[in-house]
């Protein structure tokens, strides 16, 4: 009788505690299917052409919802932006970069760099339209700027440990070296169609993209490393 009891008396517990996860759970996921839905009709269409209807319908969610959690088609596109940014910052930092020697650790960046447009060439639209709009939003956006200013700094962490081994040259700028070996890659991409047609080369072939990957790491890697 007293197990009966007892049994009784925790089944009603574990139910109840289950009901309260579940709105947290049906609240996540819905957040995640708007973002997912906006991702994808920002990086098509920008912020001005974007539809909010078009990404409640993608979402299976509606405008009310949408509007509930995110407040606004322009917060929307931020937390987007965010997600965007986190996410490759997220990935950068499970690198462990500074864990390596500094001439492979400043190769694993690079390498990462164009394999994570490979993987997700949804970010490089979202950039482009950010640009145009002239980074107003992410101007906004604290934290996005202290993901960058944490990147920058790991990268100068590495460049004085491999100064200070003699295996990369002193003076180089953590920032200018991180614009470079974005530049090499997301150039590549967000102009692959017009160079492609102008030189007559399928720039997204997985032959290309070798290619470019192994220039890329040449490039950087020859202009870090000490004479």
């Amino acid at each position: 009788m007293p197990l009966a009891a007892t049994s009784k008396i925790k089944k009603p517990a574990l139910s109840k505690a289950k009901a309260n996860l579940e709105p947290i759970r049906d609240a996540e996921r819905t957040r995640r299917a708007i973002l997912d839905a906006a991702e994808t009709e920002f990086a098509d269409k920008g912020l001005a052409g974007a539809r909010v209807d078009v990404i409640a319908e993608e979402s299976c969610a509606n405008k009310r919802m949408l509007y509930y959690y995110f407040g606004s088609k322009e917060d929307l596109y931020m937390a987007v932006l965010e997600r965007a940014y986190g996410a490759m910052r997220e990935r950068e930092r499970e690198l462990n970069f500074t864990n390596l020697e500094p001439l492979d650790a400043i190769r694993t960046l690079v390498e990462f760099k164009f394999d994570y447009y490979v993987a997700h060439p949804r970010i490089i639209p979202l950039l482009a339209a950010e640009n145009m709009n002239g980074g107003k939003y992410l101007k906004r956006s604290r934290r996005l700027r202290d993901m960058h200013l944490s990147l920058i700094d790991m990268i100068r962490k590495v460049l004085a440990l491999g100064e200070r081994q003699g295996v990369i040259k002193p003076g180089i700028d953590p920032f200018q070296l991180y614009v470079s070996f974005s530049a090499l890659s997301y150039f590549y991409f967000s102009n692959a169609a017009t160079l492609s047609t102008a030189f007559g080369r399928e720039l997204m072939s997985e032959a290309e993209r070798k290619a470019r990957r192994a220039h890329a790491v040449d490039v950087i890697v020859s202009y870090v490393k000490a004479q």
